[in-house]
Order: C-alpha cells, then sequence, then structure tokens
C-alpha cells in the first residue's frame, strides 16, 4: 500500500511561489531497517549554511527516463555498498513533496520512500555505524551515519535535501 503526503495545493513544477522559483526534481530514497528495526541516516549540512545540519535517508535524485526503485536501487548501492534488484524494493511505503533550500538553490521534489528490510548477516554497511541517536564519526557515501531506533520523537531527523 503507498501512502501518500502530497499536497493538492502545491504549484506546478517550475513554479514560483512569491520571489521563490523552485526548480523541479525527482527523487528515490530508501528506509533501510535493521533486524533491530532502526533504520539508517546519513547526516549532512548545506554547503550554503554549513551550521544547517540534517539526518537523511539513502536515496536520491533521478536520471532522465530513470523508475523511482532503479533510482532508488542505485544511490543504495552508491552510499551503502548494498546492491540490490529494484523489484527487491517492491512499491514505495510513502510518497510526497517537499521545497527546500540547498546550496542556494531551491527544489521542489517529488520523492517516494521504499522500504528494505535487511536480513542480519547479509550486508554490512561500508563504514560501521553506532548504534546510538548520536553522530557517528564514521561515514558511508562520504556522510557519517547512524541507526536511528524508531521513535525517536523530537530528534526526528529532518530531510532537506531528500
Amino acid at each position: 500500500m503507498t501512502v501518500s503526503a502530497r499536497s493538492e495545493l502545491a504549484s506546478p513544477a517550475g513554479a514560483s511561489s512569491g520571489d521563490r522559483a523552485y526548480t523541479p526534481r525527482r527523487a528515490a530514497r530508501v528506509l533501510l531497517v535493521d533486524a533491530a528495526g532502526r533504520v539508517l541516516l546519513f547526516e549532512g549540512f548545506d554547503p550554503a549554511r554549513p551550521e544547517h545540519r540534517y539526518w537523511f535517508t539513502p536515496g536520491g535524485g533521478l536520471d532522465p527516463l530513470e523508475s523511482p526503485a532503479a533510482g532508488a536501487a542505485r544511490e543504495l548501492a552508491e552510499e551503502t555498498g548494498l546492491r540490490l534488484d529494484p523489484a527487491e524494493l517492491g512499491e514505495p511505503v510513502w510518497s510526497d513533496a517537499t521545497e527546500f533550500s540547498f546550496d542556494g538553490v531551491w527544489y521542489r521534489q517529488e520523492q517516494d520512500f521504499f522500504l528494505f528490510r535487511v536480513i542480519p548477516g547479509s550486508w554490512t554497511p561500508r563504514a560501521s555505524t553506532t548504534s546510538s541517536g548520536a553522530a557517528s564519526p564514521t561515514t558511508a557515501g562520504g556522510f557519517p551515519t547512524s541507526w536511528w531506533p524508531a521513535g525517536t520523537g523530537s530528534t526526528r531527523p529532518s530531510c532537506p535535501p531528500c
């Protein structure tokens, strides 16, 4: 079942809102969950605002004509080393649209989220990750990583650029 939070009020891709023009972007992301029910997140920052830190799931922008599942599988391999056939991801479990600024550019991004549960012993992240909610000194795909437990409440990660 796909759940969607796409707003009926969202402006068309490439539209402007007030003085802000948005660059349209399609993306696919993966909620990678381990046997303990934790999700793998990366810590990132905006180059235009280095003090602005956030957590995000593996994934990213789709290549032209790339399906969301294919893009999610490609990004997952690039960022974590885990190689999956796009069919293994199934259908998206969540879809939404978000607007964010990254490196001085405003984006309006439509994104699909896929869920993949890692079978114990079948895969180890390229870099070791911590089991706490704190940022790890290690990296995967060039980003600090951490396995976050479900229900972290007020420490809920934000996601630009998702």
